[in-house]
């Protein structure tokens, strides 16, 4: 196959991470298709090496940027590496290269943009609050923060990340919006 240059590809994790960045991007007023930016979901960010790999065999010059978890950040440091990209000694080199960190996850950003108290009315907007509240009630749950619990309710269904991301990222003030999905469209 003959390496090809056009367009851009954004990588994230997982779908959540997707539609929280292509909701981010449609709120600013941009449409990533049509500015030739493929957002591709890796399925975990073990995969960002062989994915990059094989991406930058076939496309050459090609703008790529990312979002991943900061726990996840020794694979993408290793799979930049792999692909060609490094050396990537830190986070400073991933920010260069376009790569952006969410500090825990994507979910701990998007509660901490929105707040614990309009989360609470996105939530009831979307029928669950009956739900976060019998949550709340275990046994484990009580002795843990909001913060805390609001994170395990997002996790708690299959389908809920990527349903509360575009609920919050649509929910969230645009100043408000988190630093890692600012950066990483920024450089599409």
């Amino acid at each position: 196959m003959a390496a090809t240059s056009d367009g851009a590809v954004l990588v994230v994790e997982g779908a959540s991470d997707r539609v929280a960045v292509e909701t981010l991007a449609r709120r600013l007023g941009r449409d990533l298709a049509r500015e030739g930016v493929e957002v591709v979901e890796l399925g975990g960010a073990t995969n960002i090496g062989s994915f990059l790999v094989d991406l930058l065999q076939h496309r050459r010059g090609l703008r790529l940027a990312g979002l991943y978890d900061a726990p996840e950040e020794r694979f993408f440091t290793r799979g930049l590496e792999r692909a060609g990209l490094g050396p990537v000694p830190d986070r400073g080199r991933l920010e260069q290269l376009g790569f952006f960190a969410c500090e825990q996850d994507l979910e701990d950003e998007l509660i901490h943009a929105v707040g614990e108290r309009r989360m609470l009315e996105v939530i009831d907007e979307q029928g669950e609050l009956a739900s976060f509240r019998v949550l709340q009630r275990q046994p484990v749950q009580r002795t843990w923060t909001q913060h805390q619990q609001l994170r395990r309710f997002l996790s708690a269904r299959s389908g809920h990340k990527a349903t509360y991301a575009r609920a919050l990222v649509e929910a969230m003030d645009l100043d408000a919006a988190p630093a890692p999905l600012r950066q990483v469209l920024s450089r599409v």
